[in-house]
C-alpha cells in the first residue's frame, strides 16, 4: 500500500464509504451500508454492466440475505429452482443427490443479479459511476483513505473516504496497490461454458446433470427462459471449440438427442483457486473475487462475494454511527478467511473429482459416489453446508460460549452459528432471553439491564427454549444472524464482556 500522498489538487471529500468495483458483491455492499443510513460512493471502471451470464447459482444463505434487502422474492420470480444433482459414469446412471427444499438453490444469470441489486440501489439513493476507475489510493492512518480516480473522459479526480473497500474483482487494483499476496493454483484444464436453447427431449429444469468419462466431465445447468448451461473440461492445450465442437463433446460425453439450437453465449476459461493473503488493512478492506477466487463448482463464488459484503457492511454501519467500537472490524479478515479457506477446499474435492483418470482412480471415485448416493449422506449432511446453513464463525474468547456448555445438551445452536430465523429477526443487535413458562427469572431484570445500558439493541423474550439448550439463558445475535455469545442465567458476567466488546455504552451517544 501507497505511504506516499497522491499528485493533484487537495482531494474532496466524500462519502464514508467509497466502493471501488460494482459487481454482485460491491452492489450488496453499497445497499447494506444505505440502508444503514451510511452515505456511499460507488465506482466502476467498465462503461456498462458486463452482459456475459458468468456465475448463475444463489444458495439459501445468500437468498435470506437478498430477502432482508427487499429482492429475495424478485430473485425468487426470475430464476429457476435447482433440487438436486444427478451424476452419470460412461454414460450409465451412478448417484443421485436431492436436495430438501430448505437447501435448494437458484440459478440466475449474474447480470439478472445485478440487475436487481442496481434497481434496489437506485431505491435506496445510491447509483453506479461507470467509467470510473480507481487507479491508486494512501492510507493516512486514522485520518481515512485518499484515492486517485481516472474518468472515461480522461478527468483525473483524488478524492478522500474514512473507508475503502475493494470489490474490483480477480485483477483487484486495490489489491495490487495494498501489496498483499494472491497466492493459489491454476488447474491445468481449461473450460468450455456454451448457454444455449436446446432441442431433443431428457433435460429437466430442476437438476444438474454431471457426466463423467474419462476424456472429461461435462456438465449441464439448467437456467432461466429454457437455456442450459453446457459446461466442460478441455484437456491441457486442446483447441477452444465452437459452437459445433461443443455440440460433439455433448454427443460425446452427454444425454444422447440434446441438439445445440440457439447459442446464447459461449466462453473459454481457466479456472484459478487464490486467496489474497490479507483482507484489511487499515481503513481498506478486499472482498468478493479481489479477496479470493476459485473453481466453479458447487456454485459458491457470488455466494461468498455476497456474504463478504454483508459481514463487513454492518460491521462498518455499527462503527460509523457508533453503535459498536472500531476493533469490531477486526473480525472481518478472519472469519471471512476462514469461510473461504472451507470453499475452496471443498470445490476444489468437487473439481478433482471431475479430472479423475485412470482405471483404478474412476472405480474408487464411482464406488464413493454410489456410497454416499446409498447412505443418503449428501442431502443430510453436506446440503446444508452447500445451502450456507452451516456456516459458522469460529469463537475467539471463551466469553462467548457458557461457563457449562454441558448444560445445554447436544446439538444447540453455538456461538459462531447462524440462529434460525423467525421472532428474533431484525437488522441490529438483539438479546434473546429465554425463561421457562409460568417461573419468575430475575436474572432476566438483570440482562435487561445490561442491554439497555448498551447502544443499538433489542431485547426479546420468549418462553420457549432456544434450539436443543435446556436451560433458561440468552442469546447474543448479531444483526446478520450469527450468534455472538450463548449462556445461560449464572453467566451473565460473561454477557457483560460480550455487550461490551460488541457495543458502545448508551451514554456515549
Amino acid at each position: 500500500m501507497t505511504g506516499l500522498p497522491l499528485p493533484g489538487p487537495e482531494p474532496t471529500p466524500g462519502p464514508a464509504v467509497l466502493i471501488a468495483g460494482a459487481g454482485p458483491t460491491g452492489l450488496l455492499a453499497a445497499c447494506e451500508l444505505l440502508r444503514r443510513g451510511v452515505p456511499v460512493r460507488l465506482v466502476d471502471q467498465a462503461p456498462e454492466p458486463a452482459p456475459a451470464p458468468r456465475a448463475l447459482s444463489l444458495w439459501p444463505r445468500a437468498l435470506a440475505i437478498l430477502d432482508d434487502l427487499g429482492i429475495g422474492d424478485d430473485v425468487r420470480a426470475a430464476s429457476v429452482r435447482i433440487d438436486g444433482y444427478r451424476y452419470f459414469t460412461g454414460g450409465r446412471p451412478l448417484a443421485t443427490f436431492a436436495f430438501p427444499a430448505w437447501c435448494a438453490a437458484r440459478n440466475l444469470p449474474q447480470y439478472e443479479t445485478e440487475r436487481l441489486l442496481t434497481r434496489r440501489l437506485h431505491e435506496l439513493g445510491g447509483t453506479v459511476e461507470r467509467g470510473a476507475r480507481l487507479v491508486d489510493f494512501t492510507a493516512e492512518g486514522d485520518g481515512g483513505v485518499t484515492v486517485a480516480l481516472r474518468h472515461a473522459d480522461g478527468r483525473r479526480e483524488r478524492a478522500r473516504a474514512p473507508y475503502l473497500l475493494g470489490a474490483d474483482g480477480a485483477s483487484s487494483t486495490v489489491r495490487k496497490r495494498l501489496g498483499t499476496g494472491f497466492a493459489g493454483s491454476t488447474y491445468p484444464m481449461a473450460f468450455a461454458a456454451l448457454d444455449t436453447h436446446i432441442g431433443g427431449d431428457g433435460l429437466l429444469p430442476g437438476e444438474i446433470l454431471y457426466y463423467q468419462a474419462p476424456a472429461g466431465t461435462l456438465v449441464i445447468v439448467p437456467m432461466p427462459g429454457g437455456v442450459f448451461r453446457i459446461l466442460t473440461a478441455l484437456p491441457d492445450g486442446a483447441p477452444a471449440p465452437g459452437v459445433a465442437g461443443m455440440q460433439r463433446l455433448l454427443d460425446a460425453r452427454g444425454p444422447r438427442g440434446v441438439r445445440i439450437t440457439d447459442p446464447v453465449h459461449h466462453a473459454v476459461f481457466r479456472v484459478h483457486a487464490r486467496r489474497a493473503a490479507v483482507l484489511r488493512r487499515g481503513r481498506v478492506f478486499l472482498l468478493g473475487d479481489a479477496a479470493h477466487v476459485h473453481s466453479p463448482a458447487g456454485g459458491q463464488g457470488m455466494n461468498n462475494g455476497l456474504q463478504d459484503a454483508h459481514n463487513l457492511a454492518w460491521k462498518l454501519a455499527a462503527v460509523l454511527h457508533g453503535d459498536s467500537p472500531a476493533s469490531l472490524l477486526a473480525s472481518y479478515e478472519p472469519e471471512r478467511t476462514e469461510a473461504t479457506r472451507r470453499i475452496v477446499r471443498d470445490t476444489d474435492v468437487q473439481t478433482r473429482a471431475w479430472m479423475v483418470d485412470g482405471r483404478l482412480r474412476v472405480a474408487a471415485r464411482d464406488t464413493a459416489f454410489r456410497l454416499l448416493d446409498r447412505t443418503g449422506a449428501v442431502t443430510r449432511f453436506y446440503a446444508p453446508v452447500m445451502a450456507g446453513h452451516r456456516l459458522a464463525y469460529r469463537p475467539r474468547r471463551r466469553t462467548q460460549g457458557p461457563s457449562w456448555p454441558v448444560l445445554c445438551g447436544g446439538g444447540g445452536v453455538r456461538a459462531g452459528e447462524l440462529f434460525p430465523r423467525g421472532p428474533a429477526g431484525g437488522t441490529g443487535w438483539r438479546l434473546l432471553l429465554t425463561v421457562r413458562p409460568g417461573a419468575e427469572e430475575a436474572w432476566t431484570d438483570q440482562a435487561t439491564a445490561m442491554a439497555k445500558g448498551r447502544r443499538g439493541i433489542r431485547v426479546v423474550l420468549r418462553t420457549a427454549a432456544a434450539p436443543a439448550c435446556r436451560r433458561p439463558g440468552y442469546y447474543l445475535i448479531r444483526p446478520d444472524g450469527h450468534v455472538a455469545a450463548h449462556g445461560h442465567a449464572h453467566d451473565l458476567p460473561r454477557l457483560r464482556e460480550e455487550l461490551t466488546h460488541a457495543t458502545a455504552r448508551a451514554a456515549d451517544a
